[in-house]
């Protein structure tokens, strides 16, 4: 064999080594690209794909959530197309008219239907019986605690301070269910309606305050009423209670006389002089 041609296949067999690791040592360091179809200019990037694919994903989820909020806030926005048959009759008040034979009753109807406490306090005193001036006299010398007719004058003096402001808040309550009545009305025309002008969230809590202001105003007005009503029985618990007073009094004042007026005939003029039966 020509010496010269080993030495050249020698030559060759060391750079195609030398090819082969230079490769090698290429593809072990380069990052995960490649050409396609031979291309240089077209390179494929796994890591890239990756990411693309991880951002589509997120993308999808991101609009099936707006989607689904989407068809939540259009269901909650569907108006009701029969809120009729939650309307309800309103409860109206109507005025007293109390009769006036002789004058007796003057004001009295004016004061049960308006808000006029001087009304009240005239109409109450034109109802009731006057204390004379004999009366007065009598009680003036009477001791507080211990006269039976103080304490019934307690008791007028307690009820013609409280009937008049009592008068006075039903005819207000009255007054006031009058002139709220178209309010009420109106706040109900609103609930009730179907069309889109009234049915936007806003507007539906604002309804809402609306309403809740009515009744907070009715249950103050109620509460008045319920402070005459607890005045009232006050007043009736007092004249119970002086009755129950009265009764063992006299009870003990009988007992009394049993011991030191006998009922024999030789004591007959003690007897019927101080004796109750």
């Amino acid at each position: 064999m020509n010496p010269s041609y080993t030495a050249f296949k020698a030559s060759l067999r060391k750079r195609r080594t030398r090819w082969i690791v230079g490769m090698a040592l290429v593809l072990g360091t380069a990052t995960p690209s490649f050409a396609l179809f031979g291309l240089g200019d077209i390179v494929f990037d796994p890591t890239s794909y990756a990411s693309l694919i991880s951002q589509l994903s997120t993308l999808t989820n991101m609009y099936t959530t707006a989607k689904s909020q989407y068809n939540t806030t259009v269901a909650s926005l569907k108006n009701f197309s029969i809120k009729t048959v939650w309307k309800t009759e309103l409860n109206q008040l109507k005025n007293v008219n109390v009769a006036n034979t002789f004058g007796e009753t003057n004001g009295l109807t004016v004061a049960l239907n308006s808000d006029s406490a001087t009304t009240a306090n005239s109409a109450w005193k034109n109802g009731n019986v006057s204390l004379s001036t004999d009366t007065i006299t009598l009680l003036s010398g009477q001791s507080v605690g211990s006269s039976t007719q103080l304490s019934q004058l307690a008791m007028i003096e307690a009820s013609d301070a409280a009937s008049p402001d009592c008068l006075n808040a039903v005819g207000s309550y009255r007054a006031a269910r009058a002139a709220g009545s178209t309010a009420e009305q109106n706040l109900q025309q609103q609930q009730l309606d179907g069309s889109d002008d009234t049915n936007s969230e806003v507007q539906q809590l604002n309804l809402l305050n609306a309403g809740q202001v009515q009744q907070m105003n009715d249950q103050q007005a109620q509460g008045s009423l319920h402070t005459c009503i607890a005045t009232q029985l006050a007043i009736q618990n007092m004249q119970q209670r002086n009755a129950a007073a009265r009764d063992l009094n006299t009870a003990a004042y009988i007992r009394q006389q049993n011991l030191t007026a006998p009922k024999h005939p030789e004591n007959q003029g003690d007897t019927w002089n101080n004796y109750l039966p």
